[in-house]
C-alpha cells in the first residue's frame, strides 16, 4: 500500500526522502530547509528551556504538534512557532490572542489570523482540494467561535469540510432540511450550548461517526458548558461520541482523522 506523506514533512523512510530531494529539485525546498527536515529524524525533541518540541508527532500521529496559546506568552509562542515551521510543512496554535498573532508573523510571514477561532494557522503551498467530508454543525451563532476552531483544524488536516451554522433544535426543520447532505460526510462535528440537544438529533439522521462539542454558550443554569456537556454524554443516539467543553481542536482533529478512514495514531 503506497505510503501517505507526512503532515509534518519529516523523512522517515525511502519515499519521504525521496519526495524531499524532488521538491528541492523542483525549487520547492531550498537547501537549508531539507538539511533541518533531515536532522529532525535523529534530533526528535528539540529544547528551549520552557517547551520542549516534539518534531516527531507527524510522524506517529499524523499531524504536527499543535500550540495551545493560552497561558503562553507571545514570545514563548512566537519561538515554538519558529521552530516547528522550519521543520514542518504547517503550523496550528488555538487559543491564540492577536498579540501573539503579531510576534509569530514576525518570525513566521506565512502566518494567518482567524480572530473569531483565535486560531494562528500556515501552510506551504498551495492549500489541496481535501478528501472525504467533514461537516461542522453548529447550534447557533454564538457557537462559531468554538465550531471555527473545528472547521480550520479539520482543514488544516486536510480534510474536504462544509459547515452548517444556526441549525439548532429551536428550529428544528433547519438540520433537517440538510439531512442528505449530511449523511455524505464521513464525519460530522455537532457544536452546541444551552441544553445541547442537537447532537443526539443529528446522530439520529446519520449512520456517520458524530463528535460532539459541548459550549460555554447558555444562561446560569448552563453551568459553563456543563449542562450540555452532560447532555451530550447522555445522548441516546448510539453514534455519538463528546470532546471537552468549548474543544473545538479536539472535535475538528478526530473529525479529521476519522475522515482518512485509518488508523493514523500508533
Amino acid at each position: 500500500m503506497p505510503t501517505r506523506p507526512r503532515s509534518g514533512g519529516d523523512i522517515v523512510n525511502d519515499d519521504d526522502l525521496r519526495r524531499m530531494l524532488e521538491r528541492v529539485r523542483d525549487g520547492g525546498v531550498d537547501v537549508d530547509d531539507a538539511v533541518a527536515r533531515l536532522r529532525a529524524g535523529a534530533e526528535p525533541v528539540e529544547r528551549l528551556g520552557f517547551a520542549e518540541i516534539d518534531h516527531d508527532r507527524a510522524r506517529r500521529c499524523g499531524f504536527p504538534e499543535v500550540i495551545y496559546g493560552a497561558g503562553k506568552t507571545p514570545e514563548e509562542i512566537a519561538a515554538i512557532a519558529e521552530r516547528l515551521w522550519a521543520r514542518g510543512d504547517r503550523l496550528l496554535c488555538t487559543r491564540a490572542e492577536p498579540a501573539a498573532y503579531e510576534a509569530v508573523r514576525a518570525v513566521v510571514p506565512d502566518a494567518r489570523y482567524e480572530a473569531r477561532a483565535r486560531v494562528i494557522h500556515a501552510r506551504r503551498g498551495d492549500e489541496p482540494v481535501g478528501e472525504g467530508l467533514v461537516a461542522i454543525v453548529a447550534a447557533g451563532t454564538a457557537d462559531l467561535p468554538v465550531a471555527e476552531e473545528a472547521r480550520l483544524t479539520a482543514r488544516l488536516m486536510d480534510a474536504r469540510v462544509e459547515t452548517y451554522y444556526d441549525v439548532g433544535v429551536a428550529g428544528v426543520h433547519r438540520v433537517l432540511a440538510h439531512a442528505s447532505r449530511l449523511r455524505d460526510a464521513r464525519a460530522l462535528v455537532v457544536v452546541a450550548g444551552m441544553e445541547g440537544a442537537l447532537p443526539s438529533v443529528t446522530g439520529g439522521l446519520v449512520d456517520r461517526p458524530v463528535v460532539a462539542v459541548p459550549t460555554s454558550v447558555g444562561y446560569g443554569a448552563n453551568f459553563g458548558g456543563l449542562s450540555a456537556l452532560l447532555g451530550m454524554l447522555n445522548s441516546c443516539a448510539a453514534n455519538v461520541c463528546v470532546v471537552n467543553i468549548d474543544n473545538g481542536f479536539g472535535g475538528g482533529y478526530v473529525a479529521a482523522l476519522i475522515n482518512r478512514g485509518r488508523d493514523e495514531c500508533r
